[in-house]
């Protein structure tokens, strides 16, 4: 049985799945030479390991969740701020359109703001955390709301932050041009207060959080096989670290992680050339190759 009155089950369910495509290429598998793209640190790696006294699998696995997570915050950004064209009221322009607000709520019947009587328009500038703006980039946040202000005179701004420091509908205050500014139509608004505005339930939040992680789960079921990541690194780490000659297979791995990141360094590429051949600049595609060959 669906229980959100708000927004419907297939409107839901679609959204979640959407967002779980949104993860695209991230999703694809990890194999040593993705792992390595960037060249990783195997210092940080080492220290990993022993201070939190962990395995190489969880070493390898953390860091290819910690790389996946990286880009992930924006397809979050996508959920948080796409569900409310599902709606009543709300609307979600296209990127950069409409003036580049992340989401506009008009009501009719007037939406109350605190201290500030009845508007009918309210304009979106949407955040993942409350922490995620530097202080140039607030200035001209406030700077867009109250321009927005200037051109329509019955409507509020608020800047909805998705994860903040605690539930508030409260005036937000910046700092532009080094002087404090604020405006009683420009709010800081948490993202369960915006949920309870738009829908008029204070507990819509809740409830949508409540229901997310079964969804979730039906949509990756349903999307099985095209979402599974099946990563190979740890195995092609154990494959290098099998031809190093060294009896620790713990130190062995520690060297194969060096020659990720070192392999052109003095010392660390004689462990493995006289198996690669001797040229240097090329050492890091013929080990990816070689990996590929043992396996």
């Amino acid at each position: 049985m669906w229980n959100l009155n708000f927004i419907s089950e297939k409107d839901f369910t679609d959204h979640v799945k959407a967002t779980i495509e949104k993860y695209g290429e991230k999703l694809d598998s990890f194999d040593l030479k993705r792992f390595n793209k960037n060249i990783i640190d195997p210092i940080k790696l080492i220290f990993d390991k022993i201070v939190y006294q962990s395995s190489w699998d969880e070493i390898v696995s953390n860091e290819i969740f910690r790389q996946r997570d990286k880009s992930n915050n924006n397809d979050i950004g996508y959920f948080h701020q796409r569900i409310f064209q599902y709606i009543k009221n709300c609307h979600v322009p296209p990127n950069g359109e409409e003036g580049g607000w992340d989401v506009i709520y008009e009501n009719a019947d007037g939406i109350p703001i605190p201290d500030a009587g009845n508007v009918h328009t309210v304009y979106v500038e949407m955040k993942n955390k409350h922490n995620t703006m530097n202080s140039a980039s607030a200035g001209k946040t406030f700077i867009k709301m109250q321009n927005q202000l200037l051109n329509d005179d019955d409507c509020a701004c608020f800047l909805v932050e998705a994860i903040a420091q605690r539930s508030q509908n409260i005036k937000w205050e910046t700092t532009v041009d080094k002087k404090k500014v604020g405006h009683k139509l420009i709010r800081r608004v948490s993202l369960d207060q915006f949920y309870a505005l738009v829908t008029g339930q204070d507990d819509a939040f809740y409830q949508m959080c409540m229901v997310l992680p079964s969804v979730i789960e039906k949509a990756v079921k349903e999307l099985d096989g095209t979402i599974v990541p099946h990563d190979t690194v740890i195995d092609e780490l154990r494959e290098l670290a099998s031809k190093q000659n060294i009896e620790s297979e713990d130190l062995a791995i520690a060297m194969a992680v060096y020659m990720l990141g070192f392999n052109t360094y003095m010392g660390f590429g004689d462990k493995i050339r006289g198996e690669l051949g001797e040229d240097k600049d090329g050492m890091l595609k013929r080990i990816y190759e070689y990996v590929k060959r043992l396996k």
